[in-house]
């Protein structure tokens, strides 16, 4: 009875998500922007928030008020983005325009590649899962004789343990400033299932996703423009703007692109002595991995030389983990930096490390969720007390938000009754985007002067495009960028939404744009159709 309601459920709701799925993608997670002057004389815009774009005759409506561009925080303004930017709000017109004007273009839907938000492009969420938080958002029915028939006995099981855990038995109110003790409990015995090494639930502290825990140690770390943060290029422009907002400085390392997206120690070495000659004091060292939006994993050994160097030269490891379910190669594995760090001998008083975990990625894809934490190790008591009152300032995470993160840390196992249902799930996705992403890396370095290289993890496909001379003229005739305007011609001319690479930075004079795996596997033929006819005819047109 519970599987037939499930599957009801799922038939009605799957139409309607089809649907809204790119309603729903202008509320989901956005990565910021801040663009890199250096690569090119090109002037880009300063793009808004908001889904449609702003009259300049406007500005002298409110001359007279008492906030104007003038006099916001100017850290605002030089912190942009590139996710949310004019691609998407070229998308959403057209969009419009397709939905009252059905056959004015050559196709009848946009397809959104432009951002890591899988359940606004169909995926369903993870049964157990929502089962759990269902039942812990409205206990009244857990002790009802229908719930056996719809619900699986382990949920229930789960949903009790965790409603008793709950401070006032009420999902709707407050808890710890780090989150319920025990979620994080139950998180700290999942880390320690996974790494080997032992975990203190005191060392975690639950978040609205990742996002928030990078902002709270950016505000711990940064003290003036003098502080520097080490950060990989291409990056997360989560990094490049939280630096920004918190007014500190970015110090560039690059990833080698002819190596697969290798992180070399020299480079590491090189750019923090260029910074301490600038009178920069580096603070710590970002590391994401699996990489975003260069989807490499890490090798062991390469970590354990990011360790070493971080030990060294007394810098805290920011640790980007939340793809570590998202591996797709046999010939690599996620090893977390605190399982690393312990291998090789060091505790807490020989290295400060934060880890970052989120519920949006993964095979779970909860983003709307909120959901995520931070393992702090290596800070002294003073330290923490600190950051225990950054945390309490917000005064808690969401909780079902910190339900999932523990429900993602612990979930079903052998001899459950969601067991098998959940690995089924689970699998399928996780198999689907290893193929998605073979398909999509296959079709792309099929294309001339298209370059892209293997996609081991994550959620993108980070392509190097080399661009016709007259491209990239034109590309200034319209100040823009040149892969902006590669992006925003693919747009119009195939409804395809990708991110240029420059919203990312990347090395200068390069180009390149980042493309989501995760449209449905059924739509994957119609991307790579639409993509190749679009960059034959663009290639020929500015053929040199």
């Amino acid at each position: 009875m519970r599987r037939f309601v499930a599957d009801v459920s799922r038939n009605l709701t799957t139409q309607r998500r089809r649907n809204s799925a790119t309603c729903v993608l202008q509320h989901s997670t956005c990565s910021l922007f801040s663009s890199s002057q250096s690569q090119s004389s090109v002037v880009i815009p300063v793009r808004f928030l908001n889904t449609t774009s702003v009259d300049p005759s406007m500005a002298s409506d409110y001359s007279g008020t008492p906030v104007t561009l003038d006099t916001i925080n100017p850290k605002v303004l030089n912190c942009e983005y590139a996710v949310r930017g004019e691609i998407v709000t070229l998308a959403q017109n057209l969009q419009q325009e397709l939905k009252e004007n059905p056959g004015s273009r050559t196709f009848d839907e946009i397809l959104y590649c432009n951002i890591g938000n899988p359940q606004s492009l169909g995926q369903q969420p993870i049964t157990f899962f929502r089962e759990v938080l269902a039942l812990c958002d409205h206990p009244a029915i857990l002790d009802r004789a229908e719930t056996q028939g719809l619900f699986s006995a382990d949920s229930i099981e789960r949903a009790f343990q965790i409603f008793d855990q709950i401070p006032g038995r009420a999902t709707g109110a407050y808890s710890h400033s780090q989150g319920i003790k025990g979620l994080r409990d139950t998180i700290a015995s999942g880390i320690e299932a996974r790494d080997g090494y032992p975990a203190d639930p005191n060392d975690i502290f639950l978040t609205d996703g990742a996002s928030p825990a990078v902002h709270m140690m950016m505000q711990l770390l940064i003290r003036s423009e003098k502080d520097g943060i080490l950060c990989p290029i291409p990056q997360y422009p989560l990094y490049s703007a939280s630096i920004t907002l918190h007014g500190g400085t970015l110090v560039p390392y690059y990833l080698d692109e002819a190596t697969g997206w290798g992180l070399e120690i020299s480079e590491l070495k090189n750019q923090l002595e260029a910074a301490k000659s600038k009178g920069i004091s580096v603070r710590a060292l970002v590391v994401i991995n699996p990489g975003n939006p260069t989807g490499q994993v890490l090798s062991e050994s390469n970590q354990q030389e990011i360790v070493e160097f971080c030990k060294k030269e007394k810098l805290v490891l920011l640790a980007d983990e939340v793809y570590q379910e998202n591996i797709y190669v046999p010939d690599k594995q996620f090893h977390s930096f605190k399982k690393v760090s312990r291998t090789m001998g060091y505790g807490e008083k020989d290295i400060s490390l934060v880890s970052f975990q989120s519920v949006s990625k993964g095979y779970y894809g909860e983003c709307g969720k909120r959901g995520g934490y931070m393992e702090i190790t290596g800070f002294s008591p003073e330290v923490r007390e600190q950051i225990y009152k950054m945390a309490s300032v917000n005064l808690c995470s969401n909780i079902s938000g910190q339900i999932l993160a523990s429900l993602v840390m612990s979930p079903p196992k052998v001899g459950d009754e969601s067991y098998e249902s959940y690995f089924a799930e689970k699998d399928a996705i996780l198999s689907s985007l290893a193929r998605r992403a073979k398909t999509l890396e296959a079709a792309l370095n099929s294309l001339e002067g298209v370059t892209c290289n293997r996609a081991e993890g994550a959620m993108y496909l980070f392509p190097r495009i080399e661009l016709p001379k007259k491209a990239i003229e034109a590309a200034k005739a319209a100040n823009t960028a040149p892969d902006a305007f590669y992006a925003r011609r693919l747009l119009d001319a195939t409804g395809i939404v990708v991110v240029p690479g420059s919203g990312f930075r990347q090395v200068p004079g390069t180009w390149h744009f980042r493309c989501t795996i995760l449209p449905q596997e059924d739509r994957i033929p119609a991307i790579v159709t639409r993509l190749t006819e679009f960059h034959k005819g663009f290639m020929d047109e500015f053929r040199d």
